[in-house]
């Protein structure tokens, strides 16, 4: 029998995550079936259990429901426990859920190893200090970069985030209007670019060998990503690549197999472009 996977979420329609992984399915010859599914958002706990108890094997969850899956895992793994908030959830075998966070591998990935960016000795720069931040703050400190200065326009928000990190790493926190100096990489993770918006950021944080990261990603390139190269940034990325190595690292971690990311962002990136 089709193992059934699902993404929870809403709003949902505009989710790539079931071109993604049935995609992947394909690819590795795993016998799953992934769809998307609006949950009601006083009726997220009620929607995973009956989904689970029908068979569902495994799901991921988006806004707004990260802190809820993390609320009503079973067992909770390191990455998800620092970033307390979930988007991979897996039905053991004694029909416990087992809570997780992809997302920061997912990042981490798409930096090192599709766009070849070193991590470790660098000065970081991130933007925001809400849930994507946390969810990628451990995997970033793990490549032992030189700092992680965490900037918001909430700088005490920004402040409680780098305490909670503060053990892991050289990790300090800013207004926007308070950056000095200048970073080797820049990740954009506000969600200012879904709104044509800039967070407030000194142009001076940028140099010619600063690599900015924007965490979200459409069809044209993102405002923040247009502000960096007009600054004369050394390189701009946007976040597919992370969307899709998430991915990857959730199905690993249902399925014990590794799909392989290259040719799904290729067809994504095309798909785009139409």
């Amino acid at each position: 029998m089709t193992d059934l996977y699902a993404v929870f979420g809403n709003p949902i329609g505009h989710s790539k995550s079931p071109d993604i992984h049935n995609a992947f399915a394909e690819q590795t010859g795993e016998d799953l079936f992934y769809k998307a599914i609006l949950a009601p958002l006083d009726g997220f706990e009620d929607e995973v259990r009956r989904f689970v108890s029908h068979g569902g094997h495994g799901l991921n969850v988006t806004v707004p429901f990260k802190e809820n899956a993390y609320r009503m895992a079973d067992e909770i793994t390191p990455r998800a426990q620092q970033a307390q908030a979930v988007n991979t959830l897996k039905k053991l075998d004694d029909g416990r859920l087992l809570a997780d966070n992809t997302d920061g591998a997912g990042l981490v990935r798409d930096l090192t190893v599709n766009h070849s960016v070193s991590l470790a000795g660098k000065r970081i720069l991130i933007l925001g200090a809400g849930g994507a931040v946390r969810g990628v703050l451990q995997p970033l400190l793990e490549e032992k970069p030189a700092e992680i200065v965490i900037a918001n326009r909430t700088a005490s928000k920004a402040e409680l985030l780098a305490n909670d990190f503060a053990e892991l790493g050289n990790v300090s926190a800013s207004g926007f209007g308070d950056i000095e100096g200048s970073f080797g990489i820049i990740i954009n993770g506000t969600s200012a670019s879904l709104a044509g918006e800039l967070p407030p950021v000194p142009e001076s944080a940028v140099s010619h060998v600063t690599v900015c990261y924007d965490m979200m990603y459409s069809s044209k390139t993102t405002v923040f990503n247009a502000w960096a190269e007009k600054l004369g940034a050394a390189r701009t990325i946007d976040g597919l690549g992370m969307l899709v190595e998430q991915a990857a690292e959730a199905f690993f971690v249902w399925r014990g197999v590794r799909p392989q990311t290259a040719r799904v962002m290729k067809d994504l990136r095309s798909e785009r472009r139409r």
